[in-house]
């Protein structure tokens, strides 16, 4: 997360006027909030109707709008400007005039705007007949004007109205509004896959919509000839898989990272860690491409996945606020805002990060772990002065069961359940279903401009808050170092401190009713857990205790000591932190789901490593994950 001053944005791609659908960002006013329309029962005969209506295969409709919107209500945000589950996109004059793009008082405003992939509404209004009011607020009226775009896109390709998904491969590639080959083609595989694994959602209502499976289905590369596609080729510095279309454009690295050479100096990088910009990729590439920034990222993602590397692995990026951290991650930066990250966390974007990690992953032989493939909210401080300050991006609203699941390395497989004190168990509450949340959101919170006041927001989440007691009245979690003097945490979407996160692990210490007690930060915590229906008992990991009669320290950092440096180099001081409940007391257990490393320590100046003989395991210790000794701890496998 990188701040910058409260404004609304559109993408770069709009002020160059070369936008595809799909390629757009703007805000909701502020009483708007992701949801079904009020109408929410037969979602499945709508799908149907509007599909027979225009003699369109219901998988493709229904496997359009689900990589459209995951089959959420968009009411006019997210990455396209959208409305409906069809993302049906309408774009005005005002948005390039309040967004980014500056376009206030501009000549060619109106020329801007006069796209035909930007107003995708417009054109299914004129062939529906249905009005446009009614196709951005009516459920039946946006899939009725999906399903006359995809006719429409067929009968302009020439194309038979076949009952075949993938004589209409052509359709659904138009319908994306993406130029670019590698990114249609990858748009549409996407539909495709969806077609042949299927896809559900289980509504607020507790309805379920089902997308069957056809595992024959299969798109017909030829059907794509006529779209005049651009081709545009990975530039050959740019470190991206294969199905990735990625620009490499570096950033000066004099103040927001240091050269190196990881992983062949033995510099090993075995994390990934994923941001929210804060804004959008225009003004984030601004911002870490300026001379003396004071932050970095080795990637850089736009809302319709398009990708820029923006520093080579092998070196430093300056990204999270930890030094021992960033010597071993690659850092991702995706534009969006993490107030109302649900918004603006696109199936775009859970797809071509997850191509991408899995790309990184394979490469440095990175864990897919919850410990591993981390949110900036993860990293800790890494002095007593910064525990607090570390930022809290990716936030409640990214989907780290959806996300884990399309890296092949799911944490909501299994039975869901508690065991007894002293097991561990993975937090898994269902994305906007059980984890549905209430957070408070201040203009502080949001730099994108849409919160003028503190509010009450209801929206889909990642996590569960944690209370100091049994019961849904108890206090939220204490942690004294980021509410001094205080009583209780707090809603606020920022507080990080007491609300654990999906794919995270912890130590049952107790049972009480619906409601489940861990070890946490410290502290013994409370999460409610019904039947165990945000849990999955957790195996194969160790359990951490303290070795000793007292607490067991913990650090941010994993430096060698300084005795084992060589002369002439000053060592890095390797300390524990102090603050109130920052150690693992006697009694207490934590999660570490990977061997200890050695501890070590670079400088940029002849380039040389330095490794020390102790071991730091990493584990779960609060919603961040932090270091401890191996020699001052006991580490048993998980009962």
């Amino acid at each position: 997360m990188h701040e910058r001053k409260s404004k609304r944005w559109l993408t770069q791609a709009v002020a160059a006027g070369a936008v595809a659908a799909g390629t757009l960002a703007f805000l909701p006013a502020p009483a708007q909030a992701q949801g079904a329309p009020p109408h929410d029962a037969g979602l499945q005969a709508d799908f149907a109707a509007a599909a027979a209506s225009y003699g369109v295969p219901t998988s493709v409709l229904m496997a359009v709008t689900y990589e459209e919107s995951g089959w959420r209500w968009h009411k006019g945000y997210s990455e396209s400007g959208g409305y409906g589950l069809a993302d049906l996109t309408d774009v005005t004059t005002d948005m390039l005039v309040d967004g980014d793009a500056g376009a206030g008082g501009r000549a060619d405003l109106a020329a801007m705007v006069d796209k035909p992939e930007l107003h995708t509404l417009r054109k299914a209004a004129k062939l529906t007949g249905i009005p446009a009011a009614r196709l951005r607020t009516d459920r039946r009226a946006n899939l009725d004007g999906a399903a006359a775009l995809l006719a429409s896109y067929q009968k302009s390709l020439k194309a038979e109205a076949s009952k075949d998904p993938a004589d209409w491969t052509g359709a659904v590639a138009e319908y994306s509004g993406l130029k670019d080959e590698k990114a249609a083609r990858g748009y549409v595989d996407n539909v495709f896959r969806a077609i042949r694994s299927g896809a559900s959602l289980r509504q607020a209502d507790g309805n379920t919509v089902r997308l069957a499976a056809d595992a024959s289905a299969r798109p017909a590369a030829k059907r794509l000839a006529g779209l005049k596609l651009r081709t545009t080729a990975a530039a050959p510095d740019a470190e991206c898989p294969a199905s990735l279309s990625c620009a490499f454009d570096p950033v000066p690295i004099a103040a927001n990272g240091q050269v190196s050479d990881r992983p062949a100096n033995g510099i090993a990088i075995d994390r990934i860690v994923l941001h929210t910009a804060e804004g959008s990729f225009a003004s984030a590439k601004q911002s870490l491409s300026a001379p003396g920034a004071v932050s970095g990222a080795h990637y850089l993602m736009d809302t319709d996945g398009t990708t820029t590397q923006l520093m080579a692995n092998k070196d430093l990026a300056f990204a999270v606020g930890n030094y021992h951290y960033n010597l071993h991650s690659v850092s991702i930066e995706q534009a969006g805002f993490t107030a109302r990250g649900a918004d603006w966390y696109t199936d775009a974007v859970y797809q071509r990060t997850a191509e991408l990690v899995k790309y990184l992953a394979e490469r440095y032989d990175v864990p897919l772990d919850r410990q591993h493939v981390l949110g900036h909210d993860n990293v800790p401080g890494s002095l007593d002065s910064n525990l607090a300050a570390q930022h809290w991006d990716k936030g409640t609203a990214w989907d780290w069961n959806r996300f884990m699941r399309l890296l092949g390395a799911p944490t909501d497989a299994g039975t869901r359940g508690v065991g007894k004190a002293g097991s561990v168990v993975t937090i898994a509450p269902e994305f906007g279903t059980s984890a549905e949340q209430t957070y408070t959101v201040c203009p502080a919170d949001d730099p994108s401009g849409a919160t003028p006041a503190c509010a009450k927001v209801p929206q889909p989440s990642n996590s569960l808050f944690v209370r100091t007691a049994p019961a849904a009245d108890a206090p939220l979690f204490l942690d004294p170092v980021v509410h001094p003097g205080d009583q209780a945490g707090t809603d606020a979407i920022s507080d990080w401190s007491d609300r654990v996160q999906a794919g995270q692990q912890f130590v049952v210490a107790g049972r009480e009713g619906d409601w489940t007690a861990i070890w946490y930060g410290g502290q013994k915590g409370w999460i409610h857990n019904p039947g165990g229906r945000n849990t999955i008992p957790a195996k194969g990991v160790k359990v951490i205790k303290t070795r000793g009669t007292t607490a067991a320290p913990v650090y941010g950092q994993a430096y060698p000591e300084a005795s084992e440096y060589p002369a002439g180099l000053s060592p890095s001081t390797q300390k524990p932190l102090t603050a109130a409940n920052y150690g693992i007391p006697v009694g207490q257990a934590y999660v570490a789901d990977q061997p200890p490393t050695p501890a070590d320590d670079y400088f940029k100046s002849g380039g040389e490593v330095v490794t020390g003989s102790r071991t730091y395991y990493q584990v779960q210790f609060n919603h961040r994950t932090i270091y401890v000794n191996s020699a001052d701890v006991t580490a048993t496998p998980a009962c």
